[in-house]
């Protein structure tokens, strides 16, 4: 799933260079709610990943 989040974000960039302000706008978005998913994703494994750590 990472990898969709570099692909929307060179996508984005691509269509700024080619001046498509409502593309690049649109993947900008989907890049920018990716990565704050799966920065929240990361959060919640790492918290996770202590608990069950520290168990064993």
């Amino acid at each position: 799933m990472l990898s969709w989040t570099v692909t929307m974000l060179v996508l984005a960039l691509i269509a700024g260079l080619l001046g498509l302000t409502g593309v690049s706008a649109l993947a900008m978005d989907i890049a920018g709610i990716l990565f704050v998913l799966f920065l929240i994703l990361l959060v919640i494994s790492l918290i996770t990943g202590k608990r069950t750590g520290a168990a064993t």
